[in-house]
């Protein structure tokens, strides 16, 4: 399948796409929320909720924005470079996940990333109010999955 109509079927099949959709498919993270599909040989996210949805778009614009920083951008207003991008999403849920449930200290796993902001919003009231500090910590900390050593010809 050419890329350009793999993108056109891609956006007409998922209208309300999962924006922390790399994290989802890393294996890293999982949401209540999030209805898998394959198309071709490749899978995608939707979400099932657009206030949930929502939410998710602002919290991870906050999240870039808070550690364009950290990972020496000068901006950050769209999706970053494939392995930031990962960086900021599993790194700052997991990050977000420590914050409020301090027991999963040492966890690699996101069991719900709906929950998660739900949690959040009821404990700060709002996105700008959560503690940015200690979530970027988590992201500059976070190491992805390990390159494959290329066998030598």
């Amino acid at each position: 399948m050419e890329e350009r109509e793999y993108k056109t079927t891609y956006q007409a099949l998922n209208q309300r796409r999962c924006i922390f959709e790399k994290a989802i498919s890393s294996r890293s993270c999982n949401c209540t929320q999030a209805a898998r599909f394959c198309l071709a040989d490749r899978e995608g996210v939707a979400c099932k909720s657009e206030a949930d949805n929502r939410t998710c778009i602002d919290l991870l614009d906050s999240l870039r924005r808070n550690a364009r920083f950290s990972l020496h951008v000068t901006h950050a207003d769209g999706p970053l470079p494939h392995a930031k991008e990962i960086r900021v999403q599993t790194g700052g849920l997991l990050g977000l996940q420590k914050l409020l449930h301090p027991e999963t200290i040492g966890h690699d796993k996101v069991v719900d990333i709906c929950r998660l902001s739900r949690e959040a919003l009821a404990r700060y009231g709002t996105l700008e109010a959560l503690p940015y500090k200690q979530i970027v910590q988590a992201i500059v900390n976070f190491r992805g999955r390990a390159k494959r050593a290329r066998p030598v010809k």
